[in-house]
């Protein structure tokens, strides 16, 4: 049962990172405040790279740390257990929701001074730029789909040692977020959006406003059905 506790730490940094980067940019009176979209992906690129550091060396052997990972090498056959994706999935989620309150802590008297509360929002989850559901799901389908494709690749190629993995996803994260993530934000991760939503429904934020719930199927559903495409067409393909 160790893989729990990589999966727990690992995504836990992987938002305390995350959602620390968009904090920073757009949280009034932040030292980093309109820091702009190239710093929240370059700083998203890290989260990964430490989230999957972390969560190797605390005990999961593969370090998902995304619920669409997991449930891609399900599909893949990485993975002969629907139990290890569930477990493995509700950890990820669980650490997401701490990451997310660390955060809050962290930045605890700029909530106050921020009057956006959609800029609130968006240091936790994600929500479209143009609110149209088919095709906010097709890009957050898309991306997942360049997300698995893009690690299968690294992985796969034997001239990359295994060390430098986790610096190669962080940098094919740090393109989906430039070329991609526009639209929606680029959740491709059903626990980074979900956990850290949670965490904005029930912590005393600030003036927050809605946790936009009516949107949250769409970063939860679409990496999934990004996942299972993606490792179909693996295995067809290749």
């Amino acid at each position: 049962m160790e893989y729990l506790l990589g999966e727990f730490l690992g995504s836990l940094f992987l938002i305390l990172f995350g959602g620390g980067v968009v904090a920073n940019v757009v949280l009034s009176k932040s030292k980093g405040n309109n820091g702009g979209w190239i710093t929240i992906t370059a700083g998203w690129a890290f989260a990964v790279m430490i989230g999957v550091f972390v969560a190797s060396s605390s005990g999961s052997p593969q370090a998902d740390i995304n619920p669409a990972v997991t449930l891609a090498k399900y599909f893949l056959g990485v993975y002969d257990s629907l139990y290890y994706v569930i477990t493995a999935s509700l950890a990820q989620i669980a650490g997401c929701f701490v990451g997310a309150s660390l955060v809050w802590l962290t930045y605890l008297p700029h909530w106050k001074e921020t009057e956006d509360k959609d800029a609130k929002l968006a240091v936790f989850c994600t929500s479209p730029a143009i609110a149209h559901s088919p095709s906010n799901l097709l890009t957050e389908i898309i991306g997942t789909i360049a997300l698995i494709f893009g690690i299968g690749a690294i992985v796969s190629s034997g001239d990359i040692a295994a060390a430098a993995i986790p610096y190669l996803v962080a940098m094919l994260v740090w393109g989906i977020g430039l070329s991609l993530g526009g639209p929606t934000g680029y959740a491709i991760n059903p626990a980074r959006d979900l956990g850290p939503r949670i965490a904005h429904t029930i912590l005393p934020i600030a003036n927050k406003g809605t946790s936009q719930w009516h949107y949250a199927w769409v970063p939860i559903i679409g990496p999934l059905i990004g996942a299972i495409i993606a490792a179909t067409l693996w295995n067809t393909i290749l």
